[in-house]
């Protein structure tokens, strides 16, 4: 009999799906769980406020038409960094820096933040105290106020170190919906998947190579302000879509788009902006930078009559290293599909991102 029943709990085991880290990775896992868990279940009229933007969009945030006012666009983000102090920042300033790029790449400005903390029993007051200090600092210097938020410990050992969870608001007049269409130009603001792989390399144990050590290697964690707030005043009507590639990466931004909108994305990998020590590294580790997050970069889809202007004029802002880096193409034959020319001549499928690339990166 206790054969039996130590059979059927095995079995049982086998046949129950848990939830893993990459359910957490911003990558087909973590499509299908919200997919299965959240958005089959949301009944139509419950997905939205009126004509705001809501869930169908699966966007960074939502929006709340308001009368005479425009939209309320609001975004809520956990941050669970491992290690919490890197190269560049701190889970602090990641949190301040996320939530406002997040309502950023929304076409709105942001206002105010809620912050929630919870943090483990013995964690250091001082580095608390660097981690608050750091948040606070970053968002008087954008003029985001922090008007309210929830402060929790929890027992030693049932929760790592410390998580932080920001509620951001903003205001647009005009959202941006992710809309890129065939002929659009794909620009990126700077180099790509420097915080990925700073996290990377100090998860695994090599913070004392020479980049990292000599500062020549950090995370690019800042805000868009000075990029997104000039943009959306004098180019709002030339984007068509607007993201920053955290989780899942440039990579991961360019497919969602391409399956939102049943097209066929090209890139062209030489022009792609990412630093020799990033590049070295990642391939090192077997990894493609292109799934490696940014903390402080922008992805555009842009009109393309008006593309170039707008590069200039991003360059002029001083992120000099922006580029044009593909397009959007019409495919019947490859819808939702992102391909990449290679340095060869040739043509590769970029992959949706899957698996547990970098755990806790965000």
């Amino acid at each position: 009999m206790n054969l039996l029943v130590e059979l059927f709990s095995s079995l049982w085991c086998c046949l129950v799906e848990y939830v893993t880290l990459a359910h957490g990775s911003g990558g087909v896992e973590m499509s299908e769980l919200l997919e299965k868990l959240v958005f089959s279940k949301v009944k139509p009229g419950f997905r939205r406020v009126s004509s705001g933007i809501g869930l169908d969009e699966a966007d960074d945030g939502a929006s709340i038409p308001i009368p005479g006012l425009g939209h309320l666009v609001v975004s809520v983000d956990s941050y669970t960094v491992n290690p919490p102090f890197f190269p560049g920042g701190n889970i602090g300033v990641l949190a301040a820096v996320g939530s406002i790029n997040d309502v950023l790449v929304m076409g709105a400005k942001p206002i105010a933040i809620l912050d929630s903390i919870v943090v483990e029993e013995g964690f250091s007051m001082r580095d608390l105290q660097v981690i608050v200090d750091s948040m606070i600092n970053v968002l008087e210097n954008e003029g985001v106020a922090l008007i309210g938020g929830d402060f929790k410990v929890m027992p030693r050992g049932q929760v790592d170190k410390i998580v932080i969870t920001t509620t951001a608001i903003g205001i647009a007049e005009n959202p941006i919906v992710d809309r890129p269409r065939p002929g659009d130009k794909i620009l990126v603001s700077d180099y790509v998947g420097e915080h990925g792989a700073v996290i990377l390399m100090m998860q695994l144990g090599l913070s004392s190579v020479e980049e990292i050590s000599k500062g020549l290697l950090k995370s690019d964690v800042k805000p868009l302000t000075k990029l997104m707030i000039p943009l959306i005043e004098k180019y709002r009507e030339c984007i068509t879509a607007a993201r920053d590639p955290t989780r899942g990466g440039l990579a991961g931004v360019l497919y969602e788009w391409a399956m939102k909108t049943g097209t066929l994305i090209v890139i062209d990998e030489s022009k792609i902006p990412i630093k020799e020590p990033v590049k070295r590294y990642a391939e090192s580790l077997g990894v493609d930078p292109l799934y490696l997050a940014s903390e402080g970069v922008a992805v555009l889809a842009l009109n393309p009559t008006c593309a170039e202007e707008v590069l200039e004029y991003v360059r002029k802002l001083g992120f000099e290293n922006a580029r044009i880096i593909g397009e959007v193409r019409e495919s019947e034959l490859f819808k939702g599909y992102v391909a990449a020319e290679t340095t060869v001549g040739g043509l590769r499928v970029v992959e949706p991102p899957r698996g547990e690339l970098v755990p806790r990166i965000c």
